[in-house]
């Protein structure tokens, strides 16, 4: 039995674990590395194993960063099977076909770029093409229900169980035996945060011997859910006083339902205005929330219920969804008034970079990071507090007011996750990934079981 990892190694995103047992190959989600240009060039380069010889990917969640580099594994020579939840596989075909048009846009503008310089032969070619990502649906074979345990080949068991981090996330956990020996092994996926308006809270497995755990938030607690939807509601409220439009960089997935049922909720209560202008710009986020519509029984009890009793609590007064480039473009001429949420979250493509540029420079005007932002991004600069940043080519200078919320994330905190951790018997081991390397040596430093480790980029560990 073996265990190697190819990404989320000391870094973020690009999640990627290969286990080996009883000849079989079982990879743990194969996910895009997200960022500047270096992670990038990463996501081209070789995976650290041969695609043909893996015969199961177990996919946790649909987050770019855990589904994002399948096309690509296919294209390289995958042809084994693909087992997720329904709701992921729902998600990760969105996900998969979205991120292949972008890319497919990036190639064509970064070649008519090349070719107005002079280089009249240059082609930059797509990480992989829409037909990629529609090729490697195929793969997607059964669907698992949380808790039900699926044998995968002799020896090999696996159990999803609910992870509340995102529609259909999953923790992982493996049963292997091999020789005689018998080990199992709990991938954390990304754990969410306990007590969400829409999700059950994760759900932890009585013991495994070892336990591979992200650490996004390992150092810090995130503000209570409370002050945070009131600092929402704040934001909003003086940026219309001010005559400003409020910009939210949105992931598609969770926490744009997650804004709108917070939204419908201040409409209600009179804390937002009930006739405000309110924008969804983002053709994923629309199909999402699409999505999040028929898996009811996905959401913890009381939402559900909103849901059987016919109050859909992603339908507010005022809700436009902006499906069409044409409609996101007239966006820009609203001088004031408006809520606008677009992708994507850290602002590395999408159509809020559009609204950035024509907002950022402006003093009424207000920017509200609902989530955490990885480094090397546009968020992350304006974040960060970045004076001016590049957008399109162009310098805008940051004026408008910038509030970061962290209260809405989807991840759990340190407290949880230590909780998360502490409920697990029998572990002899550990092992950190999907976090900056300096948050896991924090937080390694407050886990009470076992040796911990903090894998290298492709570093393998015997069972």
């Amino acid at each position: 039995m073996k265990l190697s990892f190819h990404g989320a190694a000391r870094g973020v995103t690009g999640s990627c674990h290969l286990v080996e047992c009883n000849g079989q190959r079982i990879l743990i989600d194969c996910g895009l590395y997200q960022g500047g240009r270096e992670l990038d060039e990463e996501n081209t380069e070789s995976f650290g194993f041969e695609p043909a010889e893996i015969d199961f990917v177990l996919l946790t969640h649909a987050h770019l960063d855990h589904c994002g580099r399948l096309p690509l594994l296919a294209s390289r020579g995958f042809h084994g099977e693909v087992v997720t939840t329904a709701a992921s596989r729902e998600l990760t075909r969105l996900i998969l076909l979205d991120a292949a048009h972008l890319q497919e846009e990036e190639a064509s503008y970064r070649t008519r770029k090349a070719k107005r310089r002079g280089k009249r032969h240059a082609t930059v070619e797509p990480l992989y093409s829409v037909l990629d990502a529609l090729n490697c649906l195929d793969h997607f074979g059964r669907i698992v229900k949380y808790g039900e345990t699926l044998p995968l080949a002799p020896g090999i068991q696996v159990t999803f169980l609910d992870a509340g981090h995102i529609l259909g996330s999953a923790s992982i956990l493996l049963q292997l035996e091999e020789d005689g020996e018998q080990r199992s092994i709990l991938f954390s996926g990304d754990i969410g945060n306990d007590r969400r308006p829409l999700l059950r809270d994760p759900v932890t497995p009585e013991r495994a011997d070892i336990v591979v755990m992200e650490t996004t938030y390992g150092d810090r607690d995130h503000k209570a859910l409370e002050p945070s939807v009131d600092e929402l509601y704040t934001a909003i409220s003086e940026t219309f006083r001010r005559g400003g439009n409020v910009i939210i960089p949105t992931f598609a997935l969770e926490r744009a339902q997650e804004i709108l049922y917070f939204l419908s909720q201040g409409m209600g209560t009179g804390r937002l205005p009930g006739s405000m202008q309110l924008f969804l710009d983002s053709p994923m986020a629309i199909s999402a929330t699409r999505i999040f519509e028929r898996h009811i029984d996905s959401y913890n009890t009381e939402t559900a219920e909103l849901f059987k009793e016919g109050r859909d609590p992603f339908q507010l007064p005022g809700l436009h969804f902006t499906c069409e480039t044409a409609e996101s473009m007239a966006l820009n001429q609203i001088s004031g008034g408006a809520v606008i949420m677009a992708g994507s979250g850290m602002c590395t493509g999408g159509r809020v970079r559009h609204h950035l540029k024509h907002n950022l420079w402006r003093r009424d005007s207000s920017v509200i990071f609902p989530g955490y932002a990885a480094r090397g991004t546009l968020a992350r600069r304006i974040i960060d507090g970045a004076k001016r940043v590049r957008i399109f080519g162009e310098e805008i200078p940051v004026h408008a007011a910038i509030h970061t919320i962290n209260g809405f994330s989807a991840h759990a905190d340190q407290a949880e996750l230590l909780a998360w951790h502490s409920k697990i018997s029998g572990v002899k081991r550990t092992f950190l990934v999907h976090g900056e390397e300096e948050v896991m040596q924090h937080f390694a430093r407050h886990l009470k079981k076992g040796p911990v480790e903090m894998p290298s980029p492709h570093q393998e560990y015997d069972l």
